[in-house]
């Protein structure tokens, strides 16, 4: 390989390993630029998400706790049934669905297994006595005032990131039991 030949080949490597072919990049865009257009008129719009999701709000947790927990309603608007299969949020090191309930005078909390059906038309609701998620392990203390985004994600509404504001009670709106409209407490 002559010196000329190795220059021009340190130089293509170099733009290449930029990111840029000098020699490819235009006719790349050129034939893809009419198909652009074709594949976005053929695209389905976006349908508007079938779970709402109101009230919101996380329980101030006493200093040095491991877990916090959260409250909202989800109501799904939609006709056909989805499910909330789980939750993240960069507030915590885990986010989990859990149930509460009271036997002969024992508080239980449980994981909820394999996510919670929300039928079409129906609300359910996150309260202190019920459902409810599960901050595992808060990255920084949470205080009355803080608010934290939460991601819920549903099977086919998909992920739903929410603001929830820390609180150190419950807000007046947010009733004590959580039920499933028309069907009774949800334990």
């Amino acid at each position: 390989m002559t010196r000329r030949n190795l220059k021009r080949a340190q130089s293509e490597r170099r733009k290449l390993n930029a990111g840029v072919s000098m020699r490819n990049a235009a006719p790349k865009a050129t034939l893809a630029a009419p198909f652009v257009g074709l594949i976005l008129a053929a695209a389905p719009a976006a349908a508007a998400p079938t779970v709402a999701i109101t009230a919101p709000w996380i329980l101030t947790p006493p200093s040095g706790a491991k877990t916090a927990a959260g409250y909202f309603t989800v109501a799904n608007t939609g006709n056909e049934p989805d499910r909330l299969i789980g939750a993240s949020s960069p507030a915590a090191e885990n986010v989990q669905l859990h149930s509460m309930s009271m036997a002969g005078g024992i508080m239980r909390m449980r994981p909820v297994v394999g996510g919670l059906a929300v039928p079409p038309g129906q609300t359910i609701k996150f309260t202190p006595d019920g459902y409810h998620l599960m901050l595992i392990n808060p990255r920084h203390a949470l205080a009355t005032g803080d608010a934290v985004a939460v991601t819920l994600i549903f099977a086919h509404a998909g992920a739903l990131t929410e603001r929830f504001p820390v609180r150190a009670a419950a807000p007046a709106a947010a009733p004590g039991s959580s039920t499933m409209s028309g069907m009774g407490p949800m334990h």
